[in-house]
């Protein structure tokens, strides 16, 4: 069993409140040991480690059996965007659980001529979306319009519908979807 040791102890001093330095200075070791710890730079022997316990206090058994939870990610960088469509259309979605969520966030791209297909869609739940580039045709029930950069949409997803690039170029959107529905 591997054990993110930078992890667990960035964990433990998070929830106690202490920084990296009050830790350091408390365990008589440097800043910077501290932080390389928690970055998984240095791996410490059981003794450094043992050292840096004592400036909380724990233990070493205490250490290693406490259950670690990992705060849910709020941030997410380009690459990290989970793609779960891919070819004509793309979608990119924000967080790759979303098991508990009630929110879906993606980004959409549709290639010039890309269509969700003839028979529309149908799901429970709401969907709004905003046309950063190109131009998409939004069919919901019976209404049909052509959004451009900066235009948006928002409807409740029982109602059927369908998206198409009606452009020369690739469109682009950012949408929300609430539950999830991929």
């Amino acid at each position: 069993m591997d054990v993110d040791v930078g992890a667990r102890l960035k964990m433990v001093r998070q929830r106690l409140q202490i920084s990296q330095r009050e830790l350091a200075r408390r365990a008589g070791v440097t800043n910077a040991s501290i932080s390389l710890i928690e970055s998984n730079k240095l791996n410490p022997s059981v003794g450094a480690l043992k050292r840096v316990l004592d400036g909380i206090p724990m233990g070493l058994a205490e250490f290693f059996a406490m259950e670690v939870v990992a705060p849910p990610k709020v941030f997410y960088a380009a690459e990290d965007l989970v793609e779960i469509v891919s070819g004509d259309i793309s979608y990119r979605q924000v967080g790759r659980d979303l098991a508990g969520r009630a929110l879906q966030i993606m980004v959409e791209r549709y290639v010039a001529g890309a269509d969700t297909g003839r028979v529309p869609l149908s799901h429970d739940g709401e969907e709004g979306g905003v046309v950063l580039k190109g131009r998409l045709e939004v069919t919901v029930g019976d209404q049909l319009r052509i959004l451009g950069p900066g235009e948006a949409y928002y409807f409740h997803s029982h109602t059927p519908h369908r998206f198409r690039n009606v452009g020369r170029d690739d469109c682009r959107v950012v949408s929300a979807c609430t539950p999830p529905s991929f």
